[in-house]
């Protein structure tokens, strides 16, 4: 009985082990994680199992091009192990949702069959509330959301196989500023995904600063014959916190101080700009005088200007000065003058001397 016992639980767990296409694992790699698992098995048993036992009764094919044999499920193939239960289908719904609107298609379809069995599922629960869920709940994102670029399916796959087994990545990628195509060995040490947009982060043949690549961007990706290289003392938290996403203009906060309108102070009270933050009325005024330490990046900045008349910046003077740049640059081309206007680079701190009775 035991000997059936443990037999049972090898091929359950070999059912959880083996991805769908365009997925593949190799039989080595199926029994090194078995044996982590603590099952006693060599590779004829196993062959065994997945020739003779498995690949009987469920959709597993091999992939016998070359050495080691590679193994995967037909991409329809469902496996629900557990079974799916009623919170986890409407999570996965509202999930589908919300990452439509920030992932490539081709990496939301990779989840398309749980995403399916959750929809079905609920659609089944005629007599239960939750089934009216998925019809009436959204996830709409914070400002306009870009369509993600479109992103090849088998790019992705050799992406995620080469970052999570750590192996170099042999490629072409459209570099925007050169608009040429270029080939690249990558060494990847992260994943980023940032509004609509995934970059891979890597070093570049045998260079050690880490580069951001856009997956979309990517025209063919590879594993590759070169050895992978880890990037010495790369944290992904660190990396981001120091501004690689956010175009910081220097590491040290700042301390913004400007006078909001009163539904801008509604907002920031409900969802404030920083831990650090202050909103004072004004005198015989219904605005009032916000103070917050910020990151010194264009991404607040820019967030300011989206806010038009609605906020007035004092402090810092040059994000003051920008603001009020851009502004004379639209009027001028709004009055006719496309080149009477300073265009601001962001970032510049030598925009004209602010005039302190104008409002942004």
């Amino acid at each position: 009985m035991s000997e059936i016992r443990d037999t049972l639980f090898r091929y359950l767990t070999l059912l959880q082990l083996i991805p769908r296409s365009p997925g593949r694992i190799s039989t080595p790699v199926l029994l090194e994680k078995l044996h982590e698992r603590g099952f006693q098995i060599d590779t004829r048993s196993l062959q065994r199992d997945l020739r003779d036992k498995l690949a009987l009764h469920f959709p597993l094919t091999c992939d016998d091009t070359h050495k080691p044999y590679r193994w995967y499920f037909d991409r329809d193939f469902h496996r629900n192990l557990p079974a799916l239960d009623v919170p986890s289908a409407l999570t996965l719904v509202l999930a589908e949702e919300y990452l439509k609107g920030l992932l490539p298609p081709v990496v939301v379809g990779q989840l398309s069959p749980q995403f399916r069995d959750a929809r079905q599922l609920l659609d089944d629960l005629e007599t239960n509330g939750l089934s009216q869920w998925a019809r009436r709940v959204r996830a709409i994102p914070n400002g306009m959301a870009l369509i993600p670029a479109p992103l090849e399916e088998r790019v992705w796959q050799a992406v995620t196989q080469t970052l999570l087994e750590q192996k170099a990545l042999d490629v072409r990628y459209l570099s925007r500023s050169a608009e040429a195509e270029k080939i690249f060995t990558l060494h990847p040490q992260g994943l980023v995904s940032r509004h609509s947009v995934t970059y891979l982060l890597a070093t570049v043949n045998d260079y050690a600063d880490i580069r951001q690549f856009a997956l979309h961007r990517l025209k063919s990706a590879t594993i590759s014959d070169a050895p992978w290289r880890e990037a010495p003392d790369f944290e992904l938290d660190d990396y981001i916190r120091r501004g690689a996403f956010g175009y910081r203009q220097s590491p040290e906060d700042v301390t913004l101080v400007a006078d909001v309108a009163p539904q801008v102070a509604w907002l920031l009270t409900e969802t404030p700009l920083a831990i650090e933050q202050n909103l004072a009325p004004l005198p015989d005024s219904d605005w009032k005088r916000l103070t917050a330490k910020v990151p010194d990046e264009q991404q607040t900045l820019w967030w300011l200007m989206g806010m038009g008349a609605n906020v007035e910046v004092i402090e810092p003077v040059g994000w003051r000065q920008e603001i009020l740049s851009t502004a004379r640059a639209i009027v001028a081309r709004t009055e006719g003058d496309p080149h009477g206007g300073y265009a601001p680079s962001y970032g510049s701190q030598t925009s004209p001397p602010p005039d302190r009775q104008s409002t942004t």
